[in-house]
């Protein structure tokens, strides 16, 4: 098989689909391993060592997508990429298709096959390639929070631990998930005053035992948000539903509760957002204001922090990607439920069911073992 590492183009995109380790590896089981002339560089990765670890660079994405039977990349195929699929060849990245209906139907147009992160299921029912990049984007919130309320940034002013005398920021986070969990996590080192909401009453009691003090719990219901972006400085959007687009918790009216200057980071905004206001935007240019409140809605928010980020992201989808490399995406699928899960589109169809709801597309059902047949391995 030959493996593909796309460059990633999109803005402040910094991460990269493989580590140097994962091409030898690929090599050693007798694949071919193309990589994209400066697809690490943003991660302190260069050319010479990948090809040290076995990969040949190619000089344009147009050779790459042409060889590779694989591609793997980090984040969704952009415009200028789409004519470059073709029917048969698989894609492993991150899609979040229930967030861009023109990105779908495009890419479901190519009959490529999409294998999406973000929907991998792993042993325990858990989302693997999901979990690194949604402890890193949880982390992160609060450090982005802290600097988009200082008055500079056009935020209230507000330290968030406070000092002595004068009393620490108000956080609310919507979503006890992975994102939440981490959110809250560096907010209490930070001593501010936290609040996690979340409809899960059990995930909240687990919460609530592994939290310090200074972080409590909240069952996420109209009163309780609208409570919350009163007193809140700082307000994290959090919520994930698998495959589906998030679901709006915040009316554009509702910021006429939240204080001046107040902060919105919204985490869920690769899925759409939480917040009815909340539109994308990128690493260069990544805040606005409605109605006084700076939103904070950057699509790729671990992409900053690539060293960090690729390492984090290369531990979980790498054997998922030596197995495909192996025996082929059906073959390897039809051992494994949980990557079958993660096949979004094959030949031609939308294979989840969310999107293809969000959207009113025709749904079909992947079945890897009837592909598998099909395939030679």
């Amino acid at each position: 098989m030959i493996v593909g590492v796309a460059r990633e183009i999109k803005q402040d995109e910094y991460r990269v689909a493989l580590l140097p380790v994962g091409a030898d590896e690929l090599s050693r089981a007798g694949c071919r391993v193309l990589v994209e002339t400066g697809a690490g560089l943003g991660s302190g990765i260069t050319d010479d060592m990948y090809r040290e670890n076995g990969a040949e660079i190619v000089a344009s994405p147009a050779m790459l997508y042409a060889a590779a039977d694989l591609v793997i990349k980090v984040k969704e195929p952009q415009e200028c990429e789409w004519p470059l699929l073709r029917r048969g060849q698989v894609l492993f990245t991150y899609f979040h298709f229930a967030a861009d209906e023109r990105l779908t139907r495009q890419v479901l147009e190519t009959g490529v096959t999409a294998v999406a992160y973000e929907t991998l299921r792993g042993k325990r029912g858990d989302l693997p390639c999901l979990t690194p990049m949604s402890e890193v984007a949880g982390r992160m919130s609060i450090q982005e929070g802290a600097k988009y309320l200082e008055r500079p940034q056009e935020g209230r002013g507000i330290l968030l631990g406070g000092v002595p005398g004068v009393p620490p920021a108000h956080i609310a986070i919507f979503g006890g998930g992975v994102v939440g969990k981490n959110a809250a996590r560096i907010a209490a080192g930070f001593q501010a005053d936290v609040n996690i909401l979340d409809i899960n009453v059990d995930r909240l009691r687990y919460l609530e035992d592994i939290m310090p003090a200074n972080v409590n719990t909240l069952f996420s219901d109209r009163h309780n948000i609208r409570e919350q972006l009163q007193r809140a400085d700082l307000v994290i959007g959090a919520v994930l539903i698998e495959g589906a687009r998030a679901p709006r918790l915040v009316a554009r009216e509702d910021l006429k509760l939240m204080k001046p200057g107040a902060v919105i980071i919204d985490v869920a905004i690769d899925q759409g957002g939480c917040f009815e206001t909340s539109r994308p935007t990128t690493h260069s240019h990544p805040t606005y204001i409605v109605d006084g409140v700076v939103h904070y809605c950057v699509t790729n928010m671990p992409g900053a922090v690539g060293r960090t980020s690729t390492w984090a992201l290369c531990n979980v989808t790498f054997p998922y990607l030596l197995q495909i490399a192996r025996h082929g995406l059906h073959h390897a699928a039809a051992q494994d439920a949980g990557l079958a899960n993660a096949v979004n589109m094959f030949n031609g169809q939308l294979t989840n069911q969310a999107v293809a709801d969000t959207f009113g597309i025709p749904y079909g059902v992947y079945e890897p073992e009837r592909a598998a047949a099909r395939s030679p391995r």
